[in-house]
């Protein structure tokens, strides 16, 4: 009995040996270093284990912060967008001071971006993409990433007003001209420079023609 409880003492403890070894066969510098090299390559998915185990193995490491952002782009590259967002949000959150902020912020937008579907389905994507754009400006006007999102909010305020014209040319169509016109108002008074705004005026004139002589 007592060289069964020796024989096991030795098993644990070559299991917890293996444990540790395998564990740090690679250094931080290492880990980031292959993650590095994955995603140049393309190889998003391997890039993340990299970054993941780096996190995990060497959370006081100074290569962690590498490894949360870069583990962001790569869901990014990716397109798994829900995923990008979350890790891009959680950075924000942990490092607020942080100098690549403006950056994190942007690629939040551009994850939102990147979803916009065409002028007759929902917004939702549109809306917030905007939001995060409208943030980055007013927080760091003037960084280099703002000046992108400035280019992407004309986009943003272009499918939004396109698909307000669209439903309420819907409406329009319908007959149910008071619904239609507030649409059409809608864009003349929130994207009066979206490219909308004259079919807008045409339409409101004519809901109102047709409104009165019901």
């Amino acid at each position: 009995m007592k060289r069964f409880f020796v024989i096991a003492g030795i098993v644990i403890l070559l299991g917890g040996c293996s444990f540790f070894q395998s564990k740090e066969e690679k250094s931080a510098p290492e880990l980031a270093s292959d993650g590095m090299d994955a995603f140049k390559d393309g190889k998003y998915k391997k890039s993340i284990e990299n970054f993941e185990k780096l996190k995990n193995w060497y959370p006081f490491s100074k290569y962690a912060i590498l490894a949360e952002l870069k583990k962001a782009d790569a869901h990014y590259q990716l397109q798994e967008y829900e995923e990008a967002i979350f890790a891009y949000e959680e950075f924000e959150n942990l490092h607020p001071q942080n100098e690549a902020i403006p950056y994190v912020i942007y690629q939040i937008g551009r994850c939102y971006f990147d979803q916009m579907d065409t002028i007759d389905r929902d917004q939702t994507s549109a809306r917030k993409a905007l939001e995060t754009f409208d943030r980055l400006i007013r927080q760091f006007g003037n960084d280099p990433y703002a000046k992108k999102a400035r280019a992407h909010i004309k986009k943003c305020h272009k499918s939004i007003a396109e698909y307000e014209f669209h439903v309420g040319f819907f409406y329009f169509k319908n007959k149910r001209y008071e619904a239609a016109r507030e649409r059409f108002m809608a864009v003349i008074k929130n994207f009066p420079d979206a490219g909308v705004h004259r079919k807008a005026i045409e339409y409101i004139a004519r809901c109102e023609e047709f409104s009165a002589k019901r």
